[in-house]
């Protein structure tokens, strides 16, 4: 990939050009980055008005996963970078356009294929890098996910191979509850593949996001972000997860290994289950992370700011500032145009911030907002970050 240690002028023919393919809160914070640089920015979504359009040059509603759609706004838009800020896109066309050379993939077309199904990236981390996982398992069909799970044993997850931030996920205590977990699997499944995933469970002591950094000088890590997960998604985070130096350096062994292996440059989210000095591979995101959004508060630089900076071969700084943490704010509704009140009550909470994402729909467990806060130790800045963020209300 060419470094851009050029930077043309937005809406000139000199202009370096990045075409996002999603454009929600996690992308709308890397545009406003890029736009920073002189970037010019084109955003692309399923849905009109989605976050990171507010903030880009222009904008394309389309089906990402239409690979003759994807292709047209490419040939189109002619962007130097394409950025993937989400999984459900036309990867397979992701990798035409990459080898007909159109634009360059943040971080590769082969990245995104292998990430957007859990199947390509456990049996890459499991079977060719040899990294521990918990016990797993692949089904098409409702027979096969209840044989695979008695095998395994019970306590199982099931997942679709093909969802994000807990869509379709259950976790099973028993035989009696699989047949409801594989409908619920195949209801949110991002494409019509019919496959699952079922994961054996991991006694484990916390989770970390390692937010991993391949730039033009070779590869960073950030300190460990810890976080609370309900039904798969997440609720909280906080930054730094105190964790054993045997455990971080294993951690970040093994995260090296994945994004190595995935190639390109850029920020990835590598999830990560730890029990002493015990570690085992979770997931690997290519992208900035949702957890990763408690940066705004505790970094030199985001990891907004550092994706930006990675992707156009820019120097990067992963230095932790202090403390911090943050707390999802709910849609609590389902209606169009929602009003935030308290606002002015959640600013006022010592050392925080609050990002409202700007969606134009909101439903009740919608992610529509976040309190970030930082504080003198991890947990004064969870107390701040949910305090900010308990006094926002969303209304129709």
């Amino acid at each position: 990939m060419a470094l851009m240690t050029t930077l043309g002028t937005p809406l000139s023919p000199s202009a370096t050009k990045v075409l996002f393919l999603g454009a929600g809160e996690l992308g709308k914070e890397v545009v406003i980055e890029l736009q920073r640089l002189g970037v010019e920015v084109i955003a692309c979504d399923r849905y009109e008005n989605a976050p990171g359009m507010q903030v880009a040059h222009r904008a394309h509603v389309l089906d990402m996963t239409d690979g003759l759609a994807v292709r047209k706004v490419v040939e189109a838009e002619q962007p130097d970078l394409i950025v993937p800020e989400i999984e459900a896109i036309a990867t397979d066309e992701l990798g035409r356009i990459e080898a007909d050379g159109l634009a360059t993939v943040i971080p590769t077309a082969r990245a995104t294929q292998l990430t957007m199904n859990r199947e390509g990236i456990r049996r890459l981390a499991a079977e060719e890098l040899g990294l521990p996982t918990s016990a797993y398992a692949f089904a098409s069909d409702g027979e096969t996910l209840a044989a695979e799970a008695d095998r395994i044993g019970y306590p199982v997850f099931v997942k679709p191979v093909m969802s994000s931030s807990g869509k379709g996920q259950s976790f099973v205590k028993s035989a009696d509850d699989i047949a409801a977990a594989w409908d619920h699997a195949l209801e949110a499944g991002r494409t019509n593949q019919v496959r699952v995933i079922v994961e054996g469970a991991v006694d484990f002591n916390y989770e970390i996001t390692l937010l991993t950094v391949r730039h033009a000088g070779g590869t960073d890590f950030c300190a460990p972000i810890g976080h609370h997960q309900e039904s798969g998604d997440y609720v909280e985070s906080w930054q730094p997860q105190p964790m054993s130096e045997t455990a971080l350096s294993t951690a970040q062994d093994m995260a090296r290994k994945v994004t190595e292996a995935l190639g390109g440059r850029g920020l990835f989210g590598v999830e990560l289950f730890v029990k002493g000095d015990e570690v085992w591979f979770s997931e690997v995101s290519p992208r900035p992370h949702d957890t990763g959004l408690v940066t705004l508060s505790t970094q030199e630089q985001s990891e907004f700011a550092l994706h930006a900076r990675a992707i156009l071969g820019l120097p990067v700084d992963t230095a932790l500032l202090r403390p911090g943490a943050s707390a999802v704010i709910y849609g609590s509704v389902d209606a169009k145009g929602v009003t935030f009140s308290g606002v002015d009550a959640a600013l006022k909470v010592p050392g925080s911030q609050l990002r409202l994402f700007g969606k134009p729909i909101s439903y009740e467990r919608r992610r529509m907002g976040v309190a970030v806060a930082h504080g003198d130790t991890v947990d004064e800045a969870r107390e701040r970050a949910r305090a900010s963020a308990s006094k926002v209300t969303v209304s129709a």
